[in-house]
């Protein structure tokens, strides 16, 4: 079924000039907008010389305030009504990463998904789900919906690196082991980074490790985070 939005956001082209090899798509989080986590291509543009960063907009106003996007609604935040919403937004989040794919003549392995928070819980969903792996997922500070289904809807198993701060008062830490959990027995390569003191945000360290993992995707390297010594 064709979806009726057309996202749309800031991009940076690649580093190096020409057409993109790779792409990363950058999915923000409730309230925000795509000029908030396009900040995170300056950081990763040098190991990614080749990649074009997208950063759209979730296809609805949010709906606590005047500004700001959202993908779902937070209104009712039980299971239900957040599988739900996310389903929704996963149609429309798909079409548009065919789209982007198809314009630039590059392939699911040639992308990432990098989601913070609420863009976080849409890049596993739909990662997952793609009849065809992504390179990598990376989120921060978010949720795996849709576990209690994984096991029967999983097509693909991209690696995966969660990066979640033990202060986060938002979402809880606690959802950084249940989603690893949930990842593992399904058999998805999953790199957890529990980052002392921080807070509902990311930090330099979760910059660093989430870059050099989708370095390492895109070359074909093993799915891991590289060995970074802690701060």
């Amino acid at each position: 079924m064709q979806s009726p939005f057309e996202l749309s956001g800031p991009n940076q082209p690649p580093l190096a000039g020409g057409k993109p090899r790779h792409l990363v798509v950058l999915l923000h989080g409730y309230g925000s907008d795509g000029n908030d986590l396009i900040g995170l291509a300056p950081h990763w543009a040098e190991v990614l010389p080749d990649t074009e960063f997208l950063s759209p907009h979730a296809p609805f106003p949010c709906e606590m305030g005047p500004f700001g996007h959202q993908w779902f609604s937070f209104e009712d935040r039980t299971p239900e009504a957040i599988l739900a919403g996310t389903k929704a937004a996963a149609n429309i989040l798909d079409a548009f990463l065919d789209e982007a794919l198809a314009a630039r003549g590059l392939t699911d392995r040639d992308l990432a998904l990098v989601g913070f928070s609420q863009g976080t819980m849409m890049a596993l969903y739909v990662a997952l789900r793609r009849p065809r792996a992504v390179a990598a997922v990376v989120g921060y500070s978010g949720a795996l919906v849709g576990a209690e289904t994984l096991a029967a809807e999983i097509r693909t198993r991209p690696p995966v690196l969660l990066v979640h701060g033990d202060a986060d008062t938002m979402v809880p830490v606690s959802e950084l082991a249940r989603a690893s959990a949930a990842l593992k027995e399904a058999g998805v390569p999953v790199t957890v980074e529990l980052r002392p003191g921080l807070p509902h945000s990311i930090d330099e360290r979760g910059l660093t490790l989430g870059g050099q993992f989708i370095a390492r995707a895109f070359a074909g390297e093993p799915a891991t985070a590289p060995r970074i010594p802690a701060k």
